[in-house]
């Protein structure tokens, strides 16, 4: 097979889909790899790396989507891409269709095998490809947050860790999953005092356990999130439903509850975000002040860190890359559960209900037009 990656060209998106090393596998395995001039420079990459590891560079983007059975990004493909895909080409990477409605259709209209990094999942519930970033995004959740409470940025002028002497910063996490964890490792670490709050008792118990009593849990009730939104500097929303929209569980109304100057990170804005007042922000501009709240809602967080988060990234999507590359949609997912999930549109259908339902076209299965068992 033909594989391509392509130089990122959502705003301030340093990432990229394939590293040297990814080339050097895919080749291994008998494909070719076109890799459009520049396309890892963001992340740390060279043109001479690439070309070492057995890539034919390539002048322009269209030719790469042109040549290519399959392309394989990080992104969403943006408007200027979408005329570049053709039918029964396979594009592998991030999605988050739930909050694309006009992305999910056109990519239907195309014809694609849209197979998504964040809806690959195994058999006991792992996302093994949303993980990586989940853990780089809740990590800078915090260092963000921090960084936007200082006052010349309209924050409350909190350190979080405080001094001696000087109450330390409160944070609220809302869902205990992978961000939240990562999230709460650093803002523990820094000294603030942390809440989480989560639906699953199982979850919080195993906060209490990890962080020995530092953390305080609460179910995720509506009690108990006014109450924490009264109290905190810092909230984290960390809310993540499998390839659905996130729930609006902080509304406009509650605003007016928080402290004035506090800050939202709301990371599951790519997924349409959990706080009713979010809306994508970037890199170079990634703060709004509604009703004296700060809100940091850039939907790619860990673009910002792009050599870490590349390495971390295609770490996990190489492995499914191959496996499409070697055996196409068709045999590889008969042959893997994980990556069948994974698989959001397949030849003019979506074939992944919680995206249909939330962008309102018609779902038919996937196990139902290949019999791959999802």
């Amino acid at each position: 097979m033909i594989v391509g990656t392509v130089r990122e060209v959502k705003r301030h998106e340093y990432r990229v889909g394939l590293t040297p090393d990814c080339v050097r596998a895919y080749v291994a395995h008998t494909h070719r790899v076109l890799v459009e001039k520049g396309a890892g420079a963001g992340a740390g990459f060279l043109d001479r790396e690439y070309a070492e590891a057995g890539a034919e560079l390539v002048d322009a983007a269209a030719e790469v989507f042109a040549r290519s059975e399959m392309i394989v990004k990080v992104k969403e493909p943006q408007p200027g891409e979408l005329h570049l895909l053709r039918s029964g080409q396979v594009l592998f990477t991030y999605l988050h269709l739930a909050a694309e409605p006009e992305l999910s259709r056109a990519l239907i209209r195309i014809g694609v095998d849209a197979v998504a990094y964040e809806t690959i999942e195994t058999d006991n519930g792992h996302l093994p490809c949303l993980k990586p970033m989940s853990q780089v995004a809740g990590r800078l959740a915090v260092q963000e947050g921090a960084k936007y409470l200082e006052k010349r940025f309209g924050g409350r002028g909190i350190l979080l860790g405080g001094v001696p002497g000087v109450m330390r910063g409160r944070v609220v996490i809302l869902g205990g999953g992978v961000v939240g964890l990562n999230a709460c490792k650093v803002a523990v670490g820094l000294g603030a005092e942390v809440t989480v709050l989560d639906i699953d008792a199982e979850r919080l118990a195993y906060f209490e356990d990890v962080f020995a009593g530092r953390v305080t849990t609460l179910y995720s009730t509506r009690a108990n999130i006014e109450t924490a939104l009264r109290e905190c500097d810092l909230l984290i929303g960390a809310v993540l439903r499998h390839g659905a929209r996130a729930p609006h569980l902080v509304v406009r109304g509650d605003l007016k509850r928080m402290k004035p100057g506090a800050v939202i990170v709301d990371v599951a804005i790519d997924q349409g975000g959990c706080i009713e007042t979010s809306r994508p922000t970037t890199h170079d501009d990634p703060i709004f002040v509604l009703d004296g709240i700060v809100h940091y809602c850039v939907a790619n967080m860990p673009g910002a860190v792009a050599r870490t988060a590349t390495r971390a990234l295609t770490s996990s999507t190489l492995r499914y890359g191959l496996l499409l590359a070697d055996r196409g949609t068709q045999e590889a997912c008969r042959e893997s559960k994980a990556l069948c999930r994974g698989v959001n549109i397949y030849r003019g259908h979506c074939v992944y209900e919680n995206v249909a339902s939330a962008v309102g076209v018609e779902y038919v299965s996937l196990a139902s037009l290949l019999g791959c068992g999802a």
